[in-house]
């Protein structure tokens, strides 16, 4: 289906759920985000719901019936023009390894209408939940349900699991599925812990891992960014990384990712420096005396081990840095938190 007439039947149908979706949803709707539903999940901890059902839906996009969506849809929309061009979406199909595939399974990601679909069909669990009084976050296929007791966790997961694979038709991964207290979970790529018993936010740490791997590629020696576009690329990922996890308490945290990111700095702009004779130029326009210029100017020491040397932390400062425009990791999160 052309997106122009899926974003036309989006535009029509988004109106229309929104006044049948739950609150507890917050993926993929307008004027709702990924902070909301943490500071929902932070709520109900506070209130005494410390433990959760971090349910898993094994391949949601990929395992939604189609009839089933069709016979909810059905119930709210009586167009069955509109009902037939979204059958046709459904029909489609995939690409996998360039060859179109056609089943009755799966909502094609991608498109306007996907995200929409998708709720359409996650709304019949929050009902249900709803109508048991279970406490739950959704965020798209992300779902949490928050229980006082490990053990009301356990009686709360096998009594909705039939709901959602018999009547919804859905597969729920039972090794992913997890039964634990909120501090064991990760959640939008948010981690949290109890601090004399109120529910804080701290980030996960996989979300480190993947700002890393982004800089690492950023400053890399032999990716051939100019100094300028290096430095855009930098200052939009922390702009970016920071106003995403400005919820969690991290002041330490993007003080070792100054240390850090600085040090990567430190080591591009010294491969920058390739001659020997640029590097004792350099050193001397900041500061260091002749002999000991050119003494680090020969040196054989690699780039990783040069760039957390004292001589580089005296030459490219931090304040340095700082006034050439570089966004500091501390800087923008207090700016944000302010």
């Amino acid at each position: 289906m052309d997106r122009v007439i899926q974003q036309a039947i989006s535009q029509v149908l988004v109106p229309i759920y929104e006044r049948k979706f739950s609150d507890n949803s917050y993926g993929f709707r307008p004027h709702r985000s990924t902070h909301q539903a943490l500071l929902k999940c932070q709520r109900n901890v506070n209130e005494g719901y410390q433990y959760v059902v971090d349910l898993d839906l094994e391949q949601y996009f990929d395992t939604v019936n189609h009839s089933k969506l069709i016979q909810i849809l059905s119930e709210t929309i009586h167009d069955g023009r509109v009902i037939s061009l979204i059958h046709k979406f459904l029909n489609a199909g995939v690409m996998i390894k360039g060859v179109r595939t056609t089943n009755d399974f799966g909502v094609p990601q991608g498109g306007p209408l996907s995200p929409l679909l998708a709720n359409v069909m996650l709304n019949e669990l929050d009902k249900e939940m709803e109508a048991r009084n279970h406490r739950f976050v959704r965020y798209a296929d992300d779902v949490i349900i928050f229980c006082k007791s490990r053990r009301s966790c356990e009686r709360t997961y096998h009594n909705i699991l039939p709901f959602i694979e018999k009547k919804l038709r859905l597969k729920v991964n039972r090794e992913k599925t997890m039964i634990t207290h909120i501090r064991n979970i990760k959640f939008l790529s948010y981690g949290f812990y109890l601090y004399e018993g109120k529910c804080k936010f701290r980030v996960h740490p996989k979300g480190v891992q993947k700002l890393k791997e982004k800089i690492r590629t950023i400053t890399g020696r032999s990716n051939g960014l100019s100094v300028e576009e290096r430095k855009k690329r930098l200052n939009d990922t922390v702009r970016g990384w920071v106003n995403y996890y400005k919820l969690a308490d991290m002041k330490s945290l993007v003080t070792r990712l100054d240390q850090w990111t600085r040090r990567r700095m430190r080591m591009v702009t010294w491969k920058r420096w390739k001659r020997v004779r640029t590097r004792f130029y350099w050193l001397k326009k900041l500061g260091i005396n002749k002999r000991k210029a050119w003494e680090w100017a020969n040196t054989r020491k690699g780039y990783w081990r040069i760039s957390g040397s004292h001589i580089l932390a005296r030459t490219l400062t931090n304040e340095l840095f700082r006034r050439a425009r570089y966004i500091s990791f501390l800087d923008y999160y207090l700016f944000v938190r302010s």
